[in-house]
């Protein structure tokens, strides 16, 4: 069976220098962070790579990876938007829905700056291959929340081990959790979903419909998480939560690098037992 791994690198965080930050190298042979990230997703059987990429991001993507990877595909997608019109793109959902045309597969479309773990691609990709649902991870909030600064989370509502309603939180931070009325044990989402090819058509006329209420707003994004949630709370698509053993590692500001260098020396440590996460 056939299933694509799909990358969001698109974007650039204004908070890491303008740099790329899937490139700062976290890996004990020098590799990059979306290296790493290759390294831990390809033993699961994947047949073509995707990268969604943006005007800045493409070349050093193209350069980089090329047409082949470890011999597998590699095709790339590109993001737009007017300059004219916004003042930054208009979200995953819109990221996805720019690679639709070359997606003729399930899939698994994930952030290209965070670690997920080999387990949980393995996990993701046994569910595509066995079932005609959708499914994702969820991760215990705390465990995915900075020790200081900021963060967006979408959090899960679940019953019977189903997704029922996927809630964004913004500017999340470990002293804010009850003024939020969200708990440590809460599972977040981390912006990975394997999803069947028949959901990208749905998600495109989601994106049709955000784009023309919010034609006028130059910043609003259309966010993954909250889509799929509104066509769960529809009944148009049916998500399954799956338990992973790992734990979520990324890079938000500068600076973090250094830090999950040291957490993976930390799991590739046999004395090490346990998967943190920044």
């Amino acid at each position: 069976m056939n299933i694509s791994l799909v990358y969001m690198v698109a974007g650039l965080s204004s908070r890491f220098g303008g740099n790329i930050k899937q490139f700062a190298k976290v890996g004990s042979k020098g590799e990059t962070l979306i290296e790493y990230s290759l390294k831990q997703a390809l033993p699961a059987g994947f047949t073509k790579i995707i990268f969604i990429v943006g005007e800045k991001t493409r070349k050093p993507f193209e350069e980089t990876f090329k047409k082949k990877y470890k011999g597998i595909p590699v095709e790339y997608a590109l993001q737009e938007f007017d300059r004219a019109e916004r003042d930054k793109p208009w979200g995953t959902v819109d990221a996805l829905c720019a690679a639709s045309d070359i997606i003729q597969e399930p899939f698994i479309v994930c952030n290209g700056d965070d670690l997920y773990g080999t387990t949980t691609f393995a996990i993701l990709i046994d569910f595509l291959k066995n079932n005609t649902e959708n499914a994702t991870v969820g991760y215990t909030l705390e465990e995915v929340l900075p020790e200081e600064g900021k963060v967006n989370r979408g959090i899960f509502q679940l019953e019977n081990g189903y997704v029922k309603k996927i809630k964004e939180y913004f500017d999340i931070e470990k002293n804010n959790l009850q003024e939020k009325k969200i708990d440590e044990n809460d599972k977040a989402s981390m912006n990975i979903f394997a999803l069947q090819r028949n959901v990208l058509p749905l998600l495109q006329k989601s994106l049709d419909n955000f784009k023309k209420e919010n034609e006028n707003d130059r910043k609003k994004e259309c966010l993954l998480p909250n889509e799929l949630s509104q066509l769960i709370q529809k009944n148009k698509i049916i998500m399954k939560m799956l338990s992973t053993p790992d734990r979520c590692i990324g890079i938000t500001n500068p600076g973090d690098e250094e830090i999950v260098r040291k957490l993976l020396e930390n799991q590739e440590n046999p004395q090490c037992t346990t998967h943190l996460s920044v």
